[in-house]
């Protein structure tokens, strides 16, 4: 199973000193003194003038402001509700029926709330429910080499940088045999 973000950004930390010669305090007092204002400057600048990696460099920025980065994710429940909220609020028995489906393959589903989209996974992500428009959940698939066929489509803008596929979902009536013939693929090709 996946570390959780607060137990990676755990072990950042307590690798900092050990990888760069700085505390997360020391990292965080630099960024206050001579850092941009903006986070996702913080971030840039950190990885380009200080070779952070990408996850290093948002802990370090986040830490400037006080705050962790997985402080967003501690609620799930109120990032689905947020997802499905507003327009997209008539989708939500379309996203729960699709998490039926995918619960249904093993006890070992996670799902993990993000801000965009609810990961899924099992040892790393299969799939991802995503709420892309305001009439369409996109279930993301990791299906790498598989070719599009039927309501099977290409994507690259669905569920993070794994995901290869995706199947429209427009009512719970679409998560029917061949989004779960896809989602259990999917699924094996991850144990």
């Amino acid at each position: 199973m996946p570390m959780s973000p607060k137990k990676m950004m755990d072990a950042i930390e307590r690798n900092l000193p050990a990888k760069t010669g700085r505390t997360l305090a020391q990292w965080a007092a630099l960024v206050r003194k001579d850092g941009p204002k903006e986070r996702k400057e913080r971030v840039a600048w950190l990885r380009k003038e200080h070779g952070l990696g990408g996850a290093t460099a948002t802990l370090v920025s986040f830490a400037a402001e006080g705050r962790r980065p997985h402080q967003e994710y501690e609620d799930p429940d109120a990032l689905v509700a947020a997802l499905y909220s507003g327009k997209k609020a008539a989708l939500r028995q379309t996203h729960d029926a699709a998490l039926a489906a995918a619960r249904r393959l093993g006890k070992d589903v996670q799902p993990s709330a993000r801000k965009t989209y609810v990961s899924l996974v099992r040892r790393r992500q299969f799939a991802a429910l995503q709420p892309s428009t305001a009439d369409r959940v996109d279930l993301g698939l990791v299906l790498p080499g598989v070719k599009p066929k039927g309501r099977l489509d290409v994507t690259k803008t669905v569920g993070g940088g794994r995901v290869t596929h995706r199947i429209a979902l427009r009512s719970p009536r679409d998560v029917d045999a061949e989004a779960k013939k896809w989602l259990r693929e999917a699924y094996e090709r991850d144990a």
